[in-house]
């Protein structure tokens, strides 16, 4: 491991060796995450520019940081971690409890934990423990009965309730996503991922139009039946499961959410109906970036953002004001980097060497992807509030870092994926 670190062999040349861990220092891989990273800094300068203290500088910090652990990470070959993912997963459980007892609260929401020399949010962590643990799992068994699914939903069950009661809707749905996507790329059938995805589905027609259920359940028995072997017991069994669902939607969404929350989730389709309150951030976003036009504002230069008509807009709404500053070309360029990110790790995916590192590859990209579009359509009124950052961007030292560990194990994954075809 430490000998790939020399840069000349015998007869002063560069090894085939040495040229492939050169190359993955400068891997789009990683030089995308940081070049958004600078990008993300400068804006939260320009949002931060009349406070006293500013994080632009610690952004920078960290995401230099991740990215040279990240690369440091990529000559670790992960077979060699898989007996650390179990103590790995339990510790990441042990921190999110922890959080109900010591954690910090902000803003109505309790997710941190407070190490003395900073704050550290378990469940960003535990995105990433789930993907690891979910890949060993998945990779051991094929999805072919229903007894089968219950080690899988088990490791994704267990951080989903205490990340939900934190609470944390978005870090939530998260999991539920990413849990989907590796479910199907196991080849599990598509029918039985629909049956689970849809339970959030049978959730807001609970809510919203409950009438609808008398259709949407029987469709949900009709998935079950075509895709088993069992096709009565299974279809019970599923028409069961989503009337459990609508019975805890109720419970979920008085005991689970907090007011502001359930305002935010409302409010997205009129937020004119309270601007002062839940609809506030959204309308701000809005005009934020439709000011900036085709080209922006200039860096540092938005009016918007430098007086702060958004509240914490260095974290989830960092996109808005890429959109003020940097216009819609640069919105353009940013979306283009992240489909480009996107694209290399779905690539990577498509030839790893064992399916144990498939998955969790795939699993990071989902979680990516997932993340993306929920803030894009956050941050433009599309979608409901719901506290999810945009990787890379958003201010936020445990996701940062986190993401670029993530990224390392990808980079680990594709560099021995590739020296195996040389």
């Amino acid at each position: 491991m430490f000998r790939s670190f020399s840069l000349l062999n015998k007869r002063g040349f560069l090894s085939k060796k040495d040229k492939l861990n050169r190359s993955f220092l400068f891997s789009p891989l990683l030089l995308i995450p940081l070049f958004l990273v600078i990008i993300s800094g400068l804006l939260i300068k320009s949002i931060q520019e009349n406070l006293i203290t500013s994080n632009y500088l610690d952004h920078i910090l960290t995401g230099f940081l991740g990215y040279f652990l990240a690369f440091f990470i990529s000559f670790i070959p992960l077979e060699r971690i898989r007996k650390y993912l179990g103590p790995f997963y339990l510790c990441t459980l042990m921190s999110l409890l922890l959080v109900y007892f010591f954690g910090i609260s902000v803003s109505g929401a309790q997710r941190w934990l407070n190490l003395g020399i900073f704050s550290f949010q378990p469940s960003e962590v535990a995105k990433l423990s789930t993907v690891l643990t979910l890949a060993l799992v998945l990779d051991k068994k094929i999805i072919s009965t229903i007894r089968d699914l219950v080690l899988p939903l088990l490791v994704v069950v267990i951080p989903w309730v205490l990340i939900f009661f934190q609470p944390d809707l978005g870090t939530s749905l998260v999991l539920l996503v990413l849990t989907g996507v590796m479910l199907y790329w196991s080849q599990m059938a598509i029918e039985w991922i629909l049956i689970l995805v849809f339970c959030i589905l049978t959730s807001i027609l609970y809510l919203s139009l409950p009438t609808l259920l008398i259709f949407w359940i029987p469709f949900i028995g009709y998935l079950a039946y075509r895709s088993s072997k069992k096709k009565i017991i299974f279809s019970a069994l599923a028409i069961s499961f989503h009337l459990l669902v609508a019975k805890l939607t109720p419970i979920l969404w008085q005991y689970g959410l907090k007011e502001y929350q359930k305002d935010r989730l409302v409010l997205f389709l009129d937020p004119n109906r309270d601007p002062l309150g839940g609809g506030y951030h959204l309308i701000q976003s809005q005009i934020a970036i439709g000011s900036g036009g085709l080209f922006g504002t200039g860096l540092l230069r938005g009016k918007l953002t430098n007086l702060q008509f958004i509240p914490e807009q260095h974290t989830d709404f960092i996109f808005s004001a890429l959109g003020e500053e940097l216009g819609f070309v640069g919105c353009i360029i940013v979306l283009f980097l992240f489909f480009f990110l996107i694209q290399k790790l779905i690539n990577t995916a498509t030839i790893a060497r064992t399916n144990f590192e498939s998955l969790i590859v795939i699993g990071i990209a989902s979680t990516f992807l997932f993340q993306i579009i929920i803030n894009l359509f956050m941050t433009i009124g599309l979608g409901p509030v719901t506290g999810i950052p945009l990787p890379f961007m958003s201010y936020g030292r445990t996701s940062l870092v986190t993401n670029f560990i993530s990224i390392g194990f990808v980079l680990s994954i594709l560099k021995r994926s590739r020296s195996l075809r040389s």
